[in-house]
């Protein structure tokens, strides 16, 4: 059994998080496209022009794209430092999504509301960490 520091444990559990919430993402879309829009490109371009909530979704998952594909230990080696600077597309991706959740929800804002405060929570953490390491 294979050592692992709890440093390459964790970047594990963020990389399969990562690909769930892309594998979600991919879902969502799909439904999206084939139900909703019937698998028509001018009327999905049409809907993405037309509502916000969709505009912010599809740039969420436009900014996951790249993130998913690149996400192989080949990929990490290849890119380099550039892997890390691509990766932190994350935070953006992730505060669309917060906003395309919150944009679709018409009456009860509770649920992406703790969304919101769950990723403020995280965002807040990571960058305290930061800041800390910076000093």
């Amino acid at each position: 059994m294979q050592f692992l520091t709890t440093g390459t444990r964790i970047l594990r559990v963020r990389r399969w998080l990562g690909l769930f919430a892309f594998a979600y993402a991919v879902a969502h879309f799909l439904l999206y496209v084939w139900l909703d829009q019937g698998l028509e490109a001018a009327a999905i371009w049409r809907d993405v022009l037309k509502r916000p909530f969709v505009t912010a979704g599809m740039a969420a998952f436009m900014l996951l794209l790249p993130l998913a594909i690149t996400s192989t230990d080949g990929w990490m080696r290849r890119l380099k430092r550039r892997w890390g600077q691509l990766h932190q597309l994350v935070y953006p991706a992730a505060a669309l999504a917060v906003l395309h959740y919150f944009w679709l929800v018409k009456k009860d804002l509770t649920q992406p509301l703790l969304y919101a405060l769950a990723l403020a929570v995280l965002l807040g953490w990571r960058l305290w960490r930061w800041g800390r390491r910076q000093r």
